[in-house]
């Protein structure tokens, strides 16, 4: 699978975006990232303006892992 540099570049942009709009976000993720290993839970809910409230949550694998160091790499 070819890596698409110019999709990189723009994510990278987005992501500072963001980062520059939740700057606490950032400070979160440093903060939980010891804690996040297989058998962790996430859990993440979603209110709408209306107030409606959506949840979910997953149980991290060992693939979830490998997935999250190379997130890593890339910020």
């Amino acid at each position: 699978m070819a890596m698409n540099f110019q999709a990189l570049m723009q994510m990278k942009t987005l992501w500072q975006r963001f980062t520059n709009n939740h700057p606490k976000f950032p400070a979160f993720l440093r903060a939980v990232q010891p804690e996040i290993r297989e058998g962790s839970v996430l859990s993440i809910s979603v209110k709408n303006p209306e107030g409606k409230v959506i949840e979910s949550n997953l149980k991290v694998t060992a693939s979830d892992i490998e997935l999250i160091e190379a997130f890593k790499q890339m910020v």
